[in-house]
């Protein structure tokens, strides 16, 4: 592997545009602020052949199970639980 160069260490001034190697201006420099009023912001156009659309949520079903969570009817398997875990583990490897 050929080595790598480092540039000179230490602080470093800043070159630019209307930028001497000393950093003192040459001309009118526009700050940050001003340069970012004065470029066009282009909007950002989106495929609707990629939006997914809303995800399939069944709100009362959503609901009904909350309830039952908070009055503590709803049964909890610790087991099936971590037997769908290790399967959607297994799932993503698999990669079908």
């Amino acid at each position: 592997m050929p080595p790598v160069e480092l540039g000179p260490l230490g602080p470093q001034t800043p070159r630019g545009p209307g930028l001497v190697a000393k950093g003192k201006p040459t001309g009118p420099v526009a700050s940050d602020s001003a340069r970012s009023q004065a470029a066009p912001q282009s909007a950002v156009q989106r495929s609707a052949a990629l939006d997914p659309g809303q995800p399939p949520v069944n709100s009362e079903r959503v609901a009904e199970i909350s309830k039952a969570i908070e009055r503590g009817l709803y049964p909890v398997l610790p087991m099936k639980v971590a037997d769908a875990m290790i399967a959607a583990g297994l799932l993503l490897r698999s990669g079908k």
